[in-house]
């Protein structure tokens, strides 16, 4: 299981890399001081810690999320995954604790089950990376020690954040809506990459993008999320999505050359990717 759980793991970490996505970095374009070879890396020294137990011993989903982001850290020294590890860390503690279960129920189950301890070990995993953007709270911020579970921290952040979103409600726009659009898209083009730009799109329409919003406000977050949909319709659109390549990446250069990284619709982006895999291989 933890083979198939790395493949699945790695396939849409690099799947997402290949997709031209504005903003964000891929293999037409690096950005933000990143490059694509830091992204592989963090995907390849992040998937054992993430994925197998027989080298780290069975763990805790806020031991499984800690481990990974410190071998990333390690390797690259900036936050390419917080958010990708957050996502695909439930997916893979489901298959190896609920194997038996369909994946979203047995997602449901070990999100229900988060402790204390695991928000102990994601917030010092949080404190580690970094991320731009995250500002202070009152109380339950990741600079204090949790006194709640990682399930209810998640619930207190699901207002401004899409990652958090996903464990209040089991990633249900992704089974529902999102996995089925990639492979639709997958038939009608017959090739992932451009199934995930649409993806990508559809996320950055769908919702005002989590990082782009910490970062810069709702104002500025509400633009692109607008300007997406224009793309994601115009994109769809086409029998041949190669055709609309001039345009996106026209976008991409102005977001770049603006410092705007629509990291979040990134993030779950790669998890649709993941999440398909290990449902058409579980049939």
């Amino acid at each position: 299981m933890s083979s198939v759980l790395q493949h699945a793991y790695l396939q849409a970490c690099m799947a997402e890399l290949e997709a031209l996505k504005p903003g964000n970095v891929h293999i037409f374009a690096d950005g933000h001081g990143m490059q694509v070879q830091d992204f592989i890396a963090s995907a390849e020294v992040s998937a054992p810690a993430l994925c197998d137990d027989a080298a780290y011993g069975h763990r805790p989903l806020g031991q499984r999320i800690l481990q990974a982001l410190q071998a990333t850290h390690a390797k690259v020294g900036c936050n390419t995954n917080l958010g990708i590890v957050l996502l695909a860390a439930p997916l893979v503690q489901a298959r190896l604790q609920f194997q038996e279960l369909p994946l979203q129920t047995a997602l449901h189950l070990v999100l229900q089950q988060t402790t204390v301890e695991d928000a102990a070990c994601v917030y010092e995993g949080i404190r580690l990376v970094s991320p731009a953007g995250m500002g202070q709270r009152d109380a339950h911020d990741v600079s204090q020690p949790p006194q709640i579970t990682l399930l209810h921290a998640m619930q207190l952040a699901s207002q401004n954040d899409m990652v958090a979103q996903q464990y209040v409600d089991a990633y249900a726009t992704i089974f529902s809506t999102v996995m089925p659009l990639y492979e639709a898209y997958s038939a009608r083009w017959e090739r992932s990459a451009w199934a995930l730009t649409a993806v990508y799109l559809y996320w950055l329409s769908s919702v005002p993008d989590s990082h782009i919003q910490r970062k810069y406000g709702t104002d500025l977050a509400s633009q692109i999320q607008n300007t997406a949909s224009e793309h994601y319709t115009a994109f769809t659109a086409l029998e041949n999505p190669k055709h609309y390549m001039p345009a996106l990446l026209k976008w991409d250069a102005e977001l770049k050359q603006a410092c705007i990284n629509p990291g979040t619709s990134a993030d779950l982006t790669v998890i649709t990717a993941m999440i398909s895999s290990l449902i058409n291989g579980e049939t």
